[in-house]
């Protein structure tokens, strides 16, 4: 799949403005668009993948005059270079973003291993991969990326989610409030979830993991068996009625007290059932387990 990027596209995902890439283009000799049978000017998905590594190293310091007397491959060759020895949260985003428009999982591994071993699992996921994530909505708005690049990276976080949960274990403390982790019918994206999954089990809390698209039927019957204090849910796919879902929630589970998060009720929904409580971070979700 090779997209067609509009100047205000590539504006929109470097963060340079759309005057400042003209420039580059006309002095420089970067960036160097297509164009339509109607003359109109696009760029290709290898225009994207040099732009934001120029963008990179340009702040960084690199005189833009530098940058342009290098290949693309010398570009992302000095990318590299920092990638490696960069903390700085952006940059390590960025490089997040380059890993999975190239399908470079040495890219990734680096940088989340690094992360990793400096700064604890828990920074790692809240402080760079959520922010990337944010940016890889934005880009699929744009259409950006295709899916075959969503679900490289996606895969490649999912897979450091599930070997941290292997290795927190099962909680044995009889006292240990019992959670129940599920997202509702049709609802995929499952990596919030995943980590919620590590940091309650962290937290000696008892979880039961359902996962993705688990219908209301089946959560009926796992309340039935095991009665949990909590259930909690992330929305992000679009429901075609957000509050109707909430009520049935607040209805089929009178008793267990129910914490939603996700862009389809944060900032959208303002009436909620008694049982029902919102958070936006990890944090918040800690704070409402904590004082319910």
């Amino acid at each position: 799949m090779n997209c067609r990027f509009s100047i205000k596209d590539l504006e929109k995902l470097s963060g340079i403005k759309a005057h400042t890439l003209r420039i580059w283009e006309q002095r420089y000799g970067i960036l160097q668009p297509e164009r339509t049978d109607t003359n109109i000017r696009w760029y290709c998905n290898d225009k994207l993948k040099h732009l934001l590594n120029v963008t990179f190293l340009y702040q960084h310091g690199v005189k833009i005059s530098k940058i342009a007397t290098l290949q693309p491959a010398e570009v992302a060759e000095e990318v590299n270079k920092i990638v490696d020895t960069e903390t700085n949260v952006c940059d390590q985003v960025k490089g997040l973003v380059i890993s999975m428009i190239e399908l470079e999982e040495e890219r990734f591994e680096k940088i989340i291993t690094n992360n990793i071993r400096n700064q604890g699992f828990n920074y790692t996921i809240e402080q760079i991969v959520y922010p990337f994530l944010n940016k890889i909505g934005v880009m699929w708005q744009t259409g950006s990326i295709n899916p075959a690049q969503e679900h490289f990276i996606s895969n490649l976080i999912r897979q450091k989610l599930i070997v941290a949960i292997d290795g927190v274990g099962v909680s044995k403390n009889s006292k240990a409030k019992k959670i129940v982790l599920f997202l509702p019918d049709g609802e995929l994206h499952e990596l919030s979830l995943l980590y919620f999954n590590y940091l309650l089990k962290s937290k000696g809390h008892s979880v039961i993991y359902l996962g993705q698209s688990v219908p209301m039927n089946d959560l009926k019957k796992v309340t039935e068996i095991r009665k949990p204090d909590i259930l909690i849910s992330v929305f992000t796919h679009i429901i075609e009625d957000p509050e109707s879902l909430i009520k049935d929630l607040s209805i089929f589970f009178p008793d267990t007290s129910i914490f939603l998060s996700g862009c389809q009720v944060i900032n959208k929904i303002t009436k909620l059932p008694g049982t029902v409580k919102l958070f936006s971070t990890p944090q918040e979700l800690l704070d409402l387990i904590e004082n319910n």
